[in-house]
């Protein structure tokens, strides 16, 4: 069984100016996202971890950089759990975004939607899922923590939950927050923990019949 922690970045000042950050170079933490950072790290430090891996973006790396620092554990970039691509609409303002026809489609019929020159987010959901699925198949009995962005998370736990992807608008990410997938090689997925900013524990081990 692979046990994965799913951790979204902390704050960065792009959330203030409520304008799409994506892809976009140098978006680093600020001085709450830094606190934030710290605090999951915190949190996450008594768990028996295996690997880091993170999001390239400078958000997610500077947020696993303080994870992978309590574990002493090399933190390795994986490009498949990046954040979406947004295309034409990055680094524009969301006030600005609402206005356009397109808005709709991303708020109620998100599985049709490809944001102009960028991804369709069912190709996000199919690279992160696959990228979760490789971590598994490369750690079969450990557990792993995946730095990633708020829609990259709740497009793949609406995976695991069988959500259809037109409503994983639902699922809530906030800055930090944890959660956690049980997945094991043969059996039943389990979500253990959504959207968590509180004490984190081992999952507990499969007793033997």
């Amino acid at each position: 069984m692979t046990t994965i922690y799913l951790v979204r970045h902390g704050e960065n000042d792009w959330v203030k100016k409520n304008r799409l950050a994506g892809w976009i170079d140098g978006v680093h933490l600020n001085d709450n996202g830094r606190k934030q950072a710290r605090s999951v790290a915190k949190r996450l430090a008594s768990l028996p971890i295996h690997a880091i891996y993170s999001s390239p973006v400078t958000r997610c790396v500077e947020t696993a950089e303080y994870i992978a620092h309590q574990h002493q554990l090399n933190l390795i970039e994986l490009e498949d759990v990046g954040e979406v691509r947004y295309g034409d609409w990055e680094g524009k303002k969301i006030k600005k975004l609402t206005r356009e026809k397109l808005w709709f489609v991303v708020q109620f019929f998100p599985s049709r939607l490809r944001f102009p020159h960028g991804e369709a987010l069912r190709e996000v959901q199919f690279r992160a899922v696959q990228a979760l699925e490789e971590l598994c198949a490369r750690h079969p009995k450990d557990s792993v923590i995946v730095v990633s962005h708020a829609d990259v998370i709740k497009l793949v736990l609406a995976h695991y939950l069988g959500v259809h992807m037109d409503l994983f608008q639902r699922l809530a990410i906030a800055p930090a927050s944890v959660s956690v997938l049980s997945l094991p090689e043969n059996g039943t997925v389990r979500l253990l923990r959504l959207n968590d900013d509180g004490p984190l524990r081992p999952s507990p081990k499969k007793k033997k019949k």
